[in-house]
């Protein structure tokens, strides 16, 4: 009852699971300042309770007793500049944000937000402000022999503070939008998304060995509807694992995280023994969804900003920034093989599988990490050479049952490009890395294959 006085925007973060609430307050520009409004609040009090009660001024230096008329004078001028800095501040911040929505990916704003670095700038200026906001409405009033000691002391230091964090701002601001810094966090944001949500949530429980999947309950399956539209958000797939096996049911899961799900689509099924005993609710509510997409659980999205970054480059004919998206692209694919078992089976403590995924595959993370560049790229051979030695090095290191999937890939690539049309360097190099992608995954007897369409009838024409 009590929240339906609270206005939507804030009632929306109680309305959240603990793990969602916390990552979207991060991406908020108002949660740092409002901590460091609390703590500037905090801070007025105890200098006026030193200044006007204890009488700090009979154990201070003489030069830092300042007369109450000094102490407004000072106090009223630091508002000003404090304020200034302030403005600039957003200025640049709102700069910044233009560039990364129109150069880059307007889906980057909110890491630049995010960044902590970002909201502890916001939040001293925001709490240099209210501090001497405040500070002067107390000491307004003030006798003219009062004597102030602590509130000149800490203006003037918040002062000199706010003038440093301006400076370290700006310079924040201009290295994070360097394009190799911005596709270093980005494929950072996404190997983090690996480890912390997909490997921690379901690794452990991920088994090849699918068991008993008890068949024949599965002809009485029931299938639960969406109630409502939205992007999956989340899922708990710990507490799901821990009621199948406590109701001793299967789950089967029809959409995954990232997915965008119509109310009235079958949104997942079970069946099992205890199937017609199961509360679908309890089960609905371990599922969170949204009118937009969240990088808690979805590598997808951390992928898609980094090939959206090739693209922009590609379309503003900017291949050096490609290349160097399509090296961490190349990084990131590694930490997929590393950290994901591509397996859709969750077990319990008993081996017993209980939640079965939308089946991922490496080929699924090799098509939304480098297809959707390629696809862009079209017959840019400098972008699709970048593409075939990253693919080359990729099979260096990965584990070699990936092999036949980057081969395919890379024949696949090969097989759209315009042979025929093509610079005699550019084909040399670009078949140079073919040749080293087919040695490294072992493939070299269909290497001829692919160097007979650029020789001898490339160039026929010159």
């Amino acid at each position: 009852m009590f929240l339906n006085f609270i206005p939507m925007e804030i009632r929306k973060y109680f309305q959240m699971s603990k793990r969602q609430r916390k990552h979207e307050m991060q991406m908020t520009l108002w949660y740092m300042p409002a901590f460091y409004i609390l703590i500037s609040v905090i801070l007025v009090a105890i200098t006026l309770f030193l200044d006007l009660q204890i009488g700090l001024e009979e154990v201070a230096p003489s030069m830092l007793q300042i007369q109450a008329s000094v102490t407004r004078t000072l106090v009223s001028t630091l508002i000003g500049g404090i304020l200034t800095l302030s403005a600039f501040t957003l200025n640049s911040l709102l700069v910044v944000l233009t560039t990364f929505s129109g150069q880059f990916s307007p889906r980057m704003l909110l890491n630049f937000v995010s960044d902590r670095q970002t909201q502890h700038a916001l939040g001293i200026f925001n709490g240099s402000f209210v501090y001497v906001l405040l500070a002067f409405l107390f000491i307004g009033n003030a006798s003219t022999d009062t004597i102030f000691v602590a509130t000149p002391v800490i203006t003037v230091a918040l002062a000199f503070t706010t003038a440093i964090v301006f400076i370290y701002f700006i310079n924040h601001a201009t290295t994070w939008m360097q394009v190799h810094n911005i596709t270093y966090t980005m494929k950072n944001v996404s190997k983090k998304i690996i480890y912390d949500s997909l490997r921690k949530d379901l690794d452990e429980h991920r088994t090849r060995n699918p068991g008993d999947l008890k068949e024949e309950e599965q002809k009485d399956k029931h299938h639960v509807l969406a109630r409502r539209s939205g992007y999956l958000q989340t899922v708990d797939y710990n507490a799901m694992i821990n009621e199948a096996r406590n109701d001793d049911v299967i789950i089967q899961l029809h959409f995954q995280v990232g997915d965008y799900v119509l109310a009235g689509n079958e949104f997942f099924s079970f069946w099992g023994p205890g199937a017609s005993e199961v509360e679908e609710s309890k089960y609905y509510d371990m599922f969170e969804l949204g009118h937009k997409e969240t990088e808690i659980q979805d590598l997808q999205m951390g992928m898609h900003k980094l090939a959206e970054i090739a693209i922009k480059a590609i379309g503003n004919d900017d291949p050096k920034t490609a290349s160097n998206t399509i090296h961490q692209m190349s990084e990131l694919m590694l930490s997929v093989d590393s950290y994901i078992t591509f397996s859709p089976y969750l077990a319990d403590d008993h081996k017993q599988v209980r939640v079965i995924l939308k089946e991922e595959t490496f080929d699924y993370y090799l098509y939304r990490g480098f297809g959707f560049i390629r696809h862009y790229a079209k017959d840019n051979h400098l972008v699709i050479t970048d593409i075939m030695a990253s693919l080359a090095k990729v099979a260096e290191s990965i584990d070699v049952s990936k092999h036949d999937k980057l081969w395919e890939f890379g024949c696949n690539t090969m097989d759209h490009i315009e042979h025929e049309v093509i610079y005699e360097l550019d084909k040399t190099f670009l078949l140079r890395e073919v040749y080293n992608l087919a040695k490294v995954t072992d493939h070299l007897n269909e290497y001829p294959r692919i160097e007979s369409k650029f020789f001898p009838s490339a160039n026929k024409n010159t």
